[in-house]
């Protein structure tokens, strides 16, 4: 009988992830303050658990239900909705939410213009963000809000937003980005907001002269970032949101001062799927490599030899919770390198042939250990990585020709040579010998 049930509930399990929106699961945990209602943001959480996401709720400083066990995470998404805490329970610190994102727990974290150590975390993934106190503060356009709270323009260029999504309602704290190449933006600040500690216009001439002046610590301008995602070596991701209210129902459901409907809620949406890996998901199922002319792979190449490479590629189809073969990546490039590329190559996909990507090359003209190399990082997408060790040898030694067109003055020297001797040997024993004295005389 409890086998029976250990495999009723391992069957349970693995039906639940075959059925999941999330390439990588359907556990939520979201920790939610006390301060907040969760009604107020029945909007965003009700579309998750429409696409059949499972959220438990649990407040800052409550220790359960846990994060982990024994070093194993036990949700696959957490919700940090808590952008004012200012300590959690013991499971929670900046270095084990470091850890849950090497365990390819993704994380959704929501900001403050206060300081908490949500902003000590942020700090870890090359977000600077301004002193205490000091929120986004934009005039324009004219509107009735207040100037924190701004309408800010999406851009079309992201490739994890829907196209066209109308401005959105923002309200807390912008982030400078750093130089690190896995941050991804995704909403950014207007051109003509600033950081300040005070809502009123007093200290605008200093703003106006840094600007021109292009002096350092200056938070203005469209540089700042609002919402802004990261992506890890083993693909995990997490997203950092300026404000909470960015979520919120009175956001999704506030008209802009054009009259129009706001894209917070598809914002917020898409925000969702991409850092749940329900988009921009990759893999690479299979990589092969054979001569030319044959299929199964050698233990060794010699150079020189014609060799065929091909990777497998699928993408992740949330509406059918599959994964499906993908042609739409044109600059996919292979090495084959040892120590340094020796061969770079475009990697282009096979027409006819969905998923598959497959170029031909001549191995060099030199002995070692060399690996095939495919390593493909774009901002938003699944980084694909792959690594084939094999070694290129010599040829055998009768592998080589048996004769060289380079060498035929060579071969020439050596047959003269050879029929030169053998003349002179003839001649030498062939010949008379003029004066040979007689047998038996004597010299008088």
């Amino acid at each position: 009988m409890r086998l029976l049930s250990s495999a009723f509930v391992a069957l349970l399990a693995f039906a639940r992830l075959s059925f999941a929106a999330s390439s990588s699961g359907d556990s939520v945990l979201v920790l939610l303050d006390t301060s907040l209602d969760r009604e107020n943001y029945s909007i965003f959480f009700g579309g998750l658990e429409k696409r059949g996401y499972s959220l438990t709720f649990r407040a800052p400083k409550d220790a359960s239900p846990a994060i982990t066990d024994y070093d194993v995470p036990n949700f696959d998404h957490v919700i940090f909705f808590s952008p004012e805490a200012k300590s959690y329970a013991q499971d929670i610190t900046p270095q084990s939410l470091v850890g849950l994102l090497s365990e390819k727990t993704n994380l959704l974290i929501a900001l403050s213009p206060k300081q908490t150590p949500l902003t000590s975390l942020a700090t870890e993934f090359s977000l600077i963000l301004p002193p205490p106190e000091t929120p986004l503060i934009s005039h324009h356009p004219v509107r009735s809000e207040r100037p924190t709270t701004i309408p800010v323009a999406v851009s079309s260029s992201s490739p994890l937003l829907t196209p066209g999504i109308p401005p959105v309602w923002f309200s807390g704290a912008p982030h400078a980005l750093g130089n690190n190449p896995m941050l991804v933006p995704i909403l950014r600040a207007p051109a003509e907001s600033f950081a300040a500690d005070s809502t009123d216009d007093t200290g605008a001439d200093g703003i106006v002269d840094a600007t021109e002046k292009g002096g350092e610590g200056l938070w203005a301008g469209s540089q700042m970032g609002l919402v802004t995602g990261f992506q890890t070596n083993v693909n995990s991701r997490v997203v950092f949101a300026g404000g909470i209210d960015l979520f919120s129902d009175e956001y999704a459901r506030k008209e802009l001062p054009s009259g129009t409907p706001s894209g917070n809620s598809q914002f917020a949406r898409d925000i969702a799927t991409w850092v749940f890996q329900e988009t921009l998901t990759l893999r690479i199922d299979s990589v092969e490599h054979h001569r030319v002319n044959q299929t199964e792979a050698p233990e060794m190449y010699t150079t020189n030899d014609e060799i065929v490479y091909t990777a497998h590629i699928s993408s992740y189809d949330s509406r059918t919770s599959t994964w499906k073969p993908y042609s739409g990546i044109g600059d996919l490039q292979l090495e084959f390198t040892m120590l340094d590329p020796h061969i770079r190559t475009s990697l282009p996909p096979v027409p006819g042939s969905p998923g598959a990507y497959q170029v031909q090359f001549r191995a060099p003209d030199r002995h070692g250990v060399f690996k095939f190399i495919l390593n493909w990082k774009r901002k938003g997408y699944s980084y694909l990585s792959s690594s084939t060790t094999v070694p290129v040898v010599p040829p055998r030694h009768d592998g080589y020709p048996r004769f060289l067109s380079a060498a035929w003055p060579y071969y020439t020297g050596a047959i003269s040579t050879s029929a030169g001797f053998f003349l002179f040997a003839a001649l030498w024993l062939a010949g008379d010998v003029k004066g040979e004295r007689k047998k038996g005389s004597k010299a008088e």
